[in-house]
C-alpha cells in the first residue's frame, strides 16, 4: 500500500516563475534527446547509448548526493529500508528503464512524426497515474489546459501529422516501443512522488539509476557487447553524443524537474512536456536549419499558455481559496 502523499508547498510570485522557467529548461533538453541520439546510433546500438551515459550520469552524482547528506542534520538523513530498496528497483525498472531506453529503441524503427504524435499521450498518461496513484484530483481547469496544448501541438505540427503513418508493418514495432516509454516517463514523474517522501530528489535519482543499472548494463553485455569494445575507438562525434546525454538527459534535467516536483502536483509538472514538441522544432531550426512555419509560433503560443494556466494561475485560485478560508475562519 502507497502512503499518503502530503500535498506540495506550493511557492508563488517569482518562486512559481523560477519553477515554470526550470521546467521549461529540462523540457529543452528533453526536447534535444533525439538529436543526441543521432549523433552515436551510427556508432553504438540503443541498448548501449542508454546503459553507458546512464552509468557516466550515475557516477557524477554520487559526490553531489554524499556532500548533501552531509550537510543535513543527522536525524534528516534517512536509512534506507528493505521497502526503500523495492521502490527504488520498482521505479528504476519500470520507470528509468522503460522510459529511456524504450524511446530510444522505438525512435529508430519509426518516424519522427509518430514519436512526436505518441508523446502527446505523456501529460495525460502522467495526470491519470497521479490520480491513481497519488488521488490528485482532475480539475476543469486542467481539462481546460490539456485541450489548449493538444490544440497547439497540432497546429504546430500539422506537416508531420499529414506525413504520420501508424499503419506501416514496418513501425508498428517501433511505435508499441515509444508508447511503452511515454508510460514508463509517467509512471516515472508520479511514483518519485513516493520516495520523495523520505529522500531528497538526488537520492532519489541516484537510486533509481542504480537500480536502471542493474538492469540495463547485464542486458547491454549480453545483446550488445561490441558497444564496450568500441569505446576507444568511438569518434569526437559519438564521444559528445554520450557525454551530452550523461549530463544534461540523465544528469542535470533530472535533478532540476525532481525538485520542482516536490513544489508542484505530477499533473502540474507533467502538463509543461507540451513544450518538447515545440522546443524539438527549434533545435531542429537551429542545428539542421528547418525552416520555422508560422503555424509552428502559433502552437507554440497555444502550448505556452496552457503550461501557464496551470504553473500560474491554478495557484493564484488556490491562494484566493485559501485566503478566503482563513478570513472565515478569523471570523469572530
Amino acid at each position: 500500500m502507497i502512503p499518503p502523499i502530503p500535498p506540495p508547498t506550493n511557492t508563488s510570485g517569482p518562486g512559481k516563475l523560477l519553477d515554470w522557467t526550470q521546467l521549461l529548461f529540462c523540457n529543452c533538453i528533453w526536447a534535444s534527446q533525439f538529436v543526441l541520439v543521432k549523433l552515436v546510433e551510427s556508432e553504438v546500438g540503443p541498448v548501449f547509448t542508454t546503459a553507458f551515459p546512464m552509468l557516466l550520469a550515475t557516477v557524477l552524482l554520487i559526490p553531489f548526493v554524499w556532500f548533501e547528506r552531509q550537510r543535513r542534520p543527522q536525524e534528516q538523513r534517512s536509512r534506507v529500508r528493505w521497502k526503500d530498496i523495492a521502490n527504488f528497483l520498482i521505479i528504476g525498472a519500470l520507470g528509468q528503464v522503460v522510459a529511456q531506453l524504450f524511446v530510444t529503441w522505438g525512435t529508430q524503427r519509426s518516424l519522427a512524426s509518430n514519436a512526436a504524435v505518441l508523446s502527446l499521450a505523456l501529460p495525460i498518461a502522467t495526470a491519470l497515474m497521479a490520480y491513481c496513484i497519488l488521488s490528485e484530483r482532475m480539475t476543469k481547469l486542467r481539462w481546460l489546459s490539456f485541450a489548449i496544448a493538444i490544440a497547439g501541438v497540432v497546429v504546430a505540427s500539422g506537416a508531420d501529422l499529414r506525413q504520420m503513418n501508424f499503419s506501416g508493418r514496418g513501425y508498428m514495432f517501433g511505435n508499441a516501443l515509444i508508447f511503452l516509454g511515454v508510460m514508463g516517463s509517467a509512471f516515472y514523474n508520479v511514483y518519485s512522488k513516493v520516495l520523495l517522501i523520505r529522500f531528497s530528489p538526488l537520492e532519489v535519482l541516484l537510486g533509481s539509476y542504480f537500480a536502471a543499472c542493474i538492469v540495463l548494463l547485464p542486458l547491454a553485455l549480453a545483446v550488445e557487447p561490441e558497444g564496450f569494445l568500441r569505446l576507444s575507438s568511438l569518434s569526437v562525434r559519438g564521444w559528445l553524443g554520450l557525454t551530452l546525454l550523461a549530463v544534461f538527459q540523465y544528469c542535470l534535467s533530472m535533478v532540476v524537474f525532481l525538485k520542482v516536483l516536490t513544489r508542484l502536483d505530477a499533473t502540474q509538472a507533467a502538463l509543461s512536456n507540451y513544450m518538447i514538441p515545440v522546443f524539438g522544432v527549434v533545435i531542429a531550426w537551429l542545428v539542421l536549419r528547418d525552416h520555422l512555419q508560422p503555424p509552428t509560433l502559433i502552437g507554440g503560443i497555444l502550448v505556452l499558455v496552457s503550461t501557464l494556466l496551470v504553473t500560474v494561475w491554478e495557484e493564484r485560485a488556490r491562494a484566493t481559496m485559501r485566503e478566503g478560508s482563513e478570513a472565515t475562519q478569523n471570523e469572530p
